[in-house]
């Protein structure tokens, strides 16, 4: 049985800690209730659906209803390689099982950091993959698995689909740069390394974001300048409606502009 935290939706494992690691630190949250304990067992039985949609040739949304945990999306990329599971939903069925399996089945499960680790290895299990997790987070994967593998740096998973660190959120904290996204200009599967905001032209760089901690300028610096020579156009985010067109434009305005403010050069609008 999958057993899960019901607020940030990260698999654990029995026996379950009194609070959820992920939870507890300053970066999420544990509700006003107390830490809550769910599994997929439980989710199937109150009629959770999994959808599976297309967003572009090549890239599919899968995403759950009711959703769980931070209501994140998992993002699908076909290769000629195999295909990659990018961060995983916290939940699983049957049907989207048998969706991806038609989709040619997943290779790879890998997340942008701890809050998005999901059922991976769940995920892993039903469709024979490998989860990758940054060795940089390895202290919060809270679910032992011999799938799982630790990495750094920068890795070519499936052709044309690399997986690169660039810390902030998390010092694990990556992106996947997917090359024959967006008509073949590259895309960008950010997570929430760096967050789509809804004007659609604008990114966030924050430490937390539910409890609004920001990056200091230096790391949105960091981030920024190793974006810049990488080819890529769209920017996915990992909640469902997060995209950004023009990406790399939108990186260094919305840097520049995070890096201004906490600088106080506009303190004068305050």
């Amino acid at each position: 049985m999958t057993i899960l935290c019901a607020t940030c939706g990260v698999e654990s494992a029995e026996p379950l800690p009194e609070t959820c690691l992920i939870c507890a630190d300053e970066r999420q949250w544990v509700p006003r209730a107390g830490q809550q304990w769910t599994s997929v067992d439980v989710q199937q039985r109150d009629g959770m659906r999994a959808d599976v949609v297309e967003l572009e040739p090549g890239l599919w949304a899968i995403t759950s209803e009711p959703a769980v945990g931070i209501g994140q999306r998992a993002l699908l990329v076909q290769t000629t390689g195999g295909n990659l599971l990018w961060d995983p939903i916290g939940t699983i069925t049957d049907d989207a099982v048998e969706q991806v399996r038609e989709l040619g089945g997943i290779a790879v499960v890998a997340a942008s950091h701890p809050h998005m680790f999901g059922v991976q290895c769940a995920w892993a299990d039903a469709l024979d993959a490998r989860v990758l997790v940054n060795e940089r987070d390895a202290e919060w994967i809270q679910r032992q698995h011999p799938r799982i593998e630790l990495w750094d740096g920068e890795l070519e998973l499936l052709p044309g689909v690399r997986l690169i660190r660039f810390g902030g959120h998390f010092p694990g904290s990556a992106m996947v740069l997917w090359e024959a996204g967006s008509e073949g200009a590259g895309s960008l599967l950010a997570g929430d390394t760096i967050q789509p905001k809804p004007d659609r032209a604008s990114l966030g760089f924050m430490r937390s974001f539910p409890n609004n901690i920001p990056m200091s300028p230096g790391v949105v610096r960091r981030i920024a300048d190793q974006l810049a020579p990488l080819r890529y156009r769209r920017i996915y985010g990992n909640i469902p409606g997060q995209l950004i067109e023009e990406g790399p434009a939108a990186v260094e305005r919305s840097a520049a502009r995070h890096i201004a403010w906490c600088r106080g050069e506009h303190d004068d609008l305050t």
